[in-house]
């Protein structure tokens, strides 16, 4: 069915239900490669130097909130690799699934109303519009 999934995350509640997708789906691909990517948006970035004690305690950080991500895909027995990259999220994924050429992004929906979308721009939504491959949106 599908050779490489990237799995993009941020530890919220929707990433959670994209990782449950996601093991469903290697359930039927059991030689599929799961990539799990998730951004440090420059944004929080900033904030998150300032408030953390040192570059380990910020890595840890961003560790420990992807735990719940990494149990789900564990629990499930899906063979995966991590990668933590900074940078603007919705362009930072979408360089990443073309230039790897991945078989299928899963990305969570925030669930973010007509006029925030319209406004702020939605990840999923840039994904969806400029990724070469198909894209699973979970809500």
């Amino acid at each position: 069915m599908y050779n490489r999934i990237l799995l993009a995350v941020d530890g919220s509640e929707n990433s959670l239900r994209a990782t449950r997708e996601a093991a469903k789906l290697v359930a039927f691909s059991p030689d599929c490669n799961v990539e799990v990517i998730s951004v440090a948006d420059f944004s929080r970035s900033k904030s998150d130097i300032l408030h953390a004690q040192g570059k380990e305690e910020l890595e840890l950080k961003r560790r420990q909130k992807l735990a719940p991500v990494e149990e789900i895909l564990k629990t499930s027995q899906v063979s995966y690799k991590l990668k933590i990259m900074h940078g603007e999220p919705g362009p930072t994924i979408i360089e990443y699934a073309n230039h790897e050429k991945v078989d299928l992004v899963v990305i969570g929906s925030r669930g973010l109303n007509a006029l925030q979308e319209m406004v702020l721009g939605s990840v999923s939504h840039k994904v969806v519009k400029r990724v070469h491959c198909p894209v699973m949106i979970v809500k």
